[in-house]
């Protein structure tokens, strides 16, 4: 049995007001990735390994003011 990879495209505003975009994949459908998303981000201890780019991100959820999830097809 294959395991289905769902890939979105987020787009992080930072408690600084910075802003960026970073990619994040995982097991799931997209609702279900986008969940996980939120549910990590939402701990006080969440961590988050994204990419953008062929760049590691590392999203610490105390960090995070707002995240934003890009329509399909969207391109870093």
């Amino acid at each position: 049995m294959r395991v289905r990879m769902a890939e979105v495209v987020l787009r992080v505003r930072l408690v600084s007001g910075d802003q960026l975009d970073v990619r994040f994949e995982d097991d799931g459908d997209e609702d279900e990735v986008i969940a996980r998303v939120v549910e990590t981000l939402a701990e006080p201890s969440g961590v988050l390994r994204t990419s953008h780019g062929d760049r590691l991100i590392v999203l610490y959820g105390r960090g995070v003011a707002a995240v934003e999830v890009a329509p399909r097809g969207a391109v870093l």
